[in-house]
């Protein structure tokens, strides 16, 4: 029978808690492979089986594991009888002989160990007879190519070759998070950072539209099909900030404007993170990038919400950030130009150590609470859905 075979890493260390962990990552490897020809997804002794059906799309599988938070890796392996010879059978059947392999090694995984043959003696038994059958040179330290084997009670795997799945905790053992989302190359990866902890995103972005085009709208949706498919699906929800801004610029010194944004942001966000559950926002914020992002102006702006703020890139260097967004696959929509609010009634000299007392008196000025209720109270929001799942013809 072929199967998809995933292990999963962290997961195993979490003790009495593990099996809560487990039951969410085999729902979300169940609802992740929604609409493909797979069977129900068992969980043998520290493994995920999936059975695969005749007409299955055998990348397409491999695609949507590669996204389930959870897996530390994936192989598509056979399931055989827990039998010495039947796996050795099977094992020889199938090799890959269309093309020359430098060196080899088997190594067999005995979760079963009530199993009556140990490990070693399994690994050399087929080994010997991979040689015999192919002449191929043994390596165990660095092997070109490894014969996989896995034990468990009532069942054996092997598989050729383990894929890296995405690692971290499992959508949905987290809690909620509401991530701001500009468009740029940091806060996608912020917000994939806190994905992979098993939190689930609702994104919010604010837009400069009317005074803007439509450009950071357009990618932001872009940023979100990539990520939504990470947490199953997602919601976005777009605040247009621009009258804001003209608000702002009325009342507050040029030099103190991007830190008035920035704390009116995280109030309009924590109202938000209220009304869908959240329990933390979400920012790209790195130490000392921009202006805005000094020390002093990231304690002055935090402060305007009670909120947990965290700042998962907070340390980063930008090369490390825009490698993990090449990975991520969201750097090519990132760097599109566009027009964003961050750009919007922006002074020449922005303010870089704000100090909170003169900040707090110019907003006296401002009708907050007002401004607040205004962007809070009707967000567009749309939906991203995943997998989407295709009707049979005819239906």
């Amino acid at each position: 029978m072929r199967v998809a075979l995933a292990h999963y890493q962290e997961i195993a260390l979490k003790g009495q808690n593990r099996p809560w962990f487990i039951r969410h990552l085999a729902r979300n490897v169940r609802d992740a492979l929604a609409g493909l020809d797979v069977g129900d997804v068992r969980l043998p002794m520290g493994l995920v089986e999936i059975p695969l059906g005749d007409s299955v799309d055998v990348t397409e599988v491999r695609r949507r594991l590669a996204q389930v938070f959870g897996l530390a890796n994936f192989a598509l392996a056979h399931r055989v009888a827990p039998d010495v010879d039947a796996i050795t059978e099977a094992v020889l059947r199938d090799l890959p002989r269309g093309s020359p392999v430098a060196s080899f090694r088997v190594e067999v995984r005995r979760a079963h160990k009530q199993f009556p043959v140990k490990s070693p003696v399994v690994e050399r038994h087929i080994g010997g007879l991979v040689q015999d059958a192919t002449g191929w040179k043994v390596d165990l330290s660095h092997p070109a190519f490894t014969v996989w084997i896995e034990i468990v009670p009532k069942a054996a795997y092997y598989y050729y070759g383990r894929e890296p799945g995405a690692g971290g905790l499992p959508t949905g053992t987290g809690g909620r998070v509401l991530a701001l989302l500009s468009g740029g190359i940091d806060s996608p990866v912020a917000a994939w950072r806190m994905m992979r902890r098993g939190c689930h995103a609702t994104f919010v972005h604010f837009h400069g539209h009317p005074f803007t085009s439509h450009a950071s709208i357009d990618k932001v949706r872009e940023l979100v099909r990539v990520l939504a498919p990470y947490q199953l699906g997602a919601h976005l929800m777009l605040i247009p900030f621009g009258e804001l801004q003209r608000q702002v610029t009325v009342t507050v010194p040029g030099p103190m404007r991007v830190v008035v944004y920035r704390r009116l942001m995280l109030r309009i966000a924590e109202r938000l993170a209220r009304k869908v559950h959240a329990q933390a926002l979400v920012t790209g914020d790195v130490v000392g990038q921009v202006a805005s992002q000094t020390l002093a102006n990231l304690a002055v702006i935090g402060a305007a919400t009670d909120l947990l703020t965290i700042r998962p890139l907070v340390s980063m260097a930008k090369e490390d950030i825009t490698r993990e967004a090449r990975a991520l696959g969201t750097y090519p929509i990132s760097i599109l130009p566009d027009e964003d609010c961050c750009t919007l009634f922006t002074p020449r000299h922005p303010l870089t150590r704000a100090k909170r007392h003169q900040v707090e008196a110019a907003e006296r000025d401002l009708p907050m609470a007002e401004m607040v209720d205004a962007a809070a109270a009707g967000p567009v929001i749309e939906q991203v859905e995943w997998p989407v799942v295709k009707s049979p013809p005819g239906r």
